[in-house]
């Protein structure tokens, strides 16, 4: 009987997490963009980039699993709570508050693998390692590749410049960086073949 207590359990936290399927980037619906992407669109690609970590460019040695497990969990409260943004009318501390009473809520379903992922989340919202540090990086960098491939789509360069502009000098590690250098140069090359095309 207590086996399928917990069974039950682990069905309502495996529907809150598939809410996260659904539910759309409240940045990208501000700015009114169709079809935008959903939160667990988001941490599938930051988990993917955990992927691209090699012994060439993991020069600060970094767990990669871990970075995975980070990425993977950093948004899910917001199965809860939703994606609050600043522009939510909801102050940062209130913002922590709702998160952290979601992601306990979310580690009482689940045990152990609860507490696990409670742990993670803390690690992340403290930026306490840098496996923290570089999930931020790929949360900030995610982001911004989506900015620029929503820009490309609707050939509005410099559309979503905000965005940009929120992240500017605030990635740390190399890899990352060079990543956000290489993005910068094409979305100039995409604003000059613009100008050139008549779009702007």
């Amino acid at each position: 009987m207590a086996f399928a207590n917990e069974n039950g359990k682990i069905l309502e936290f495996l529907e809150l997490v598939g809410r996260l399927k659904h539910v759309k980037r409240t940045g990208w619906v501000l700015c009114d963009i169709e079809d935008c992407e959903s939160i667990a669109g988001h941490m599938y690609r930051m988990g993917m980039m955990t992927f691209l970590l090699t012994d060439k460019n993991n020069t600060t040695h970094l767990d990669v699993f871990r970075c995975l497990k980070i990425a993977l969990v950093h948004d899910l409260a917001e199965c809860i709570v939703g994606d609050l943004t600043p522009h939510c009318g909801v102050t940062p501390e209130e913002k922590h508050r709702r998160e952290d009473e979601a992601m306990k809520k979310i580690a009482e379903l689940t045990g152990f693998a609860g507490d696990r992922m409670y742990e993670l989340y803390k690690e992340y919202e403290n930026q306490t390692t840098p496996e923290a540090k570089f999930a931020k990086d790929l949360d900030r960098y995610d982001m911004i590749l989506q900015a620029f491939e929503y820009e490309k789509r609707e050939k509005a360069p410099r559309k979503l410049q905000e965005f940009f502009t929120a992240t500017e000098g605030k990635f740390n590690h190399p890899f990352i960086q060079s990543l956000v250098e290489e993005l910068y140069k094409q979305r100039e090359d995409f604003e000059n073949t613009c100008v050139v095309n008549g779009h702007i």
